[in-house]
């Protein structure tokens, strides 16, 4: 099958596709066009083959290093899901199970993160983390417009403290529901948002500040419990009682099992809601986040709606409206079979991985780690700055595509831009003999770059890893 035309946005964009004549049945056309509507119809099988054989061209999700989404579960879930892939989460009347095991998972949830009154805890199952944080965001400017029209203030000028390096949803958040961000920089003495000079940023606007459990750019957690004592202080100082958001897309599904005596979580009154991703290092194929607040005062209830037009009255919470309902099954599913021994051990495995590669890559002379993986199984390094080289990670990055492996490299945040690290997510899947393979090619890879007299030239489609 062939594209015709001109260059498209992978080099060779064409106007229509051309079907290898095995795969087209007599009347079919054997040419189709790109950018609009065939005139006719065609057979199943043709259709799947051109789709299939347009697929192929992606990479390799098990090489993929760069990703945190979930790529693979056992067969019996994807069974699951082809069985469950036409229930719509919104139609809760319909699908009354679905509803019930939704809720049964988020309540699995409170009891993991210690909600101190799970009875009070809420909590809903969302199209990804992004969406969660959303709604986290959402619950904290709401809470804080009632508090600020209650006492007679204005409420129109709220912030959000966070640190420089938080994920790009957040930047969303505060675009998308007009509240002004305030970023706390990272440094080298300070790459996470650990409390120091908080009060700077605080105000009686802000309506909360968000603690990241496993940071994209280098996967370190942020001190929840630093930051909260923190804010002890502030309040202690000031009477400003704000709340915490805890962004736990990773971590939220690594610390309990891995780091179980690690303050981050309910158990910190200050913690006021959680979102989690699901599809990430919750084991389930994308998209499927969580979030939960540790009691019903956290959500006004004047952001739930009941929809009754469907059959029913049942309350809902959420940005979207229709959305698959088999993930959350498949959550079900995956708390069933693995239990917190299982989800322990995966993770685990996951975890001793990340540090074998991050002490071997740790070994190798041009590297120095930014972070080693012992937080959630990520990790970054930078090169050593007592050498001049011919190249950068850029380089490596590039060099390592040849080999299959897409592993990024791009600037750290805001007031560490200047320095470029790598990055490796390790996710179940990446096992010790794909890792010492990998190992292998970086060894190669860092050999050949160092042999040459010059800069290696630029690819011509070389596009920067972003955030």
């Amino acid at each position: 099958m062939a594209r015709r035309g001109s260059p498209d946005r992978r080099g060779l964009r064409g106007d229509s596709v051309d079907l290898n004549p095995l795969f087209a049945r007599p009347g079919e056309a054997v040419e189709l066009p790109l950018f609009s509507f065939p005139g006719d119809e065609m057979l199943p099988e043709t259709a799947y083959q051109i789709v299939h054989d347009e697929a192929m061209l992606d990479g390799n999700a098990r090489l993929n290093l760069a990703t945190f989404v979930g790529t693979w579960m056992e067969r019996e879930a994807d069974r699951l899901y082809a069985e469950t892939v036409d229930k719509n989460m919104i139609d809760k009347d319909e699908y009354p199970q679905t509803a019930a095991i939704e809720e049964r998972c988020w309540r699995m949830l409170a009891e993991l993160w210690h909600a101190p009154d799970p009875d009070r805890a809420i909590g809903t199952s969302t199209v990804g983390s992004s969406e969660a944080c959303m709604l986290g965001g959402l619950a904290l400017k709401r809470r804080w417009q009632h508090a600020r029209r209650a006492a007679g203030k204005p409420a129109d000028r709220p912030n959000l403290v966070m640190s420089s390096a938080v994920q790009v949803c957040w930047e969303k958040f505060c675009n998308y529901f007009e509240v002004e961000p305030r970023y706390v920089p990272v440094s080298d003495e300070h790459l996470v948002l650990d409390g120091y000079r908080l009060e700077d940023y605080v105000d009686e606007n802000t309506i909360g500040v968000v603690a990241i459990m496993g940071v994209t750019y280098t996967g370190s957690y942020e001190p929840v419990a630093q930051i909260s004592s923190a804010l002890d202080a502030i309040q202690a100082s000031t009477g400003l009682d704000i709340r915490i958001h805890v962004d736990g897309a990773s971590g939220a599904m690594i610390a309990p099992f891995l780091q179980p005596e690690l303050e981050w979580d309910f158990r910190l009154p200050r913690v006021a809601s959680i979102n989690t991703s699901a599809h990430k290092y919750g084991l389930v194929y994308p998209g499927l986040g969580w979030v939960l607040w540790r009691s019903t005062d956290e959500l006004p209830d004047d952001l739930v709606f009941r929809v009754s037009y469907l059959g029913g009255d049942m309350p809902t919470f959420a940005l979207n409206f229709s959305r698959p309902g088999a993930q959350v099954l498949l959550q079900y599913y995956t708390f069933l079979r693995l239990g917190r021994a299982g989800y322990t051990a995966v993770q685990a495995a996951t975890r001793d991985v990340a540090v074998y590669l991050s002490g071997e890559i740790a070994r190798l002379g041009p590297f120095e780690l930014v972070s080693d993986g012992s937080d959630i199984p990520v990790f970054a390094w930078k090169l050593r700055a007592d050498a001049a080289r011919n190249w950068t990670l850029d380089d490596l990055s590039s060099l390592l595509r040849t080999h299959g492996w897409l592993v990024p490299a791009y600037p750290m945040p805001a007031d560490l831009e200047t320095v470029t690290v790598q990055r490796i997510v390790v996710r179940n899947g990446l096992g010790r003999n794909l890792a010492r393979d990998l190992l292998q090619d970086i060894r190669t890879s860092v050999a050949y770059l160092d042999a040459l007299e010059t800069p290696p030239p630029a690819p011509p489609t070389a596009t920067a890893f972003h955030h």
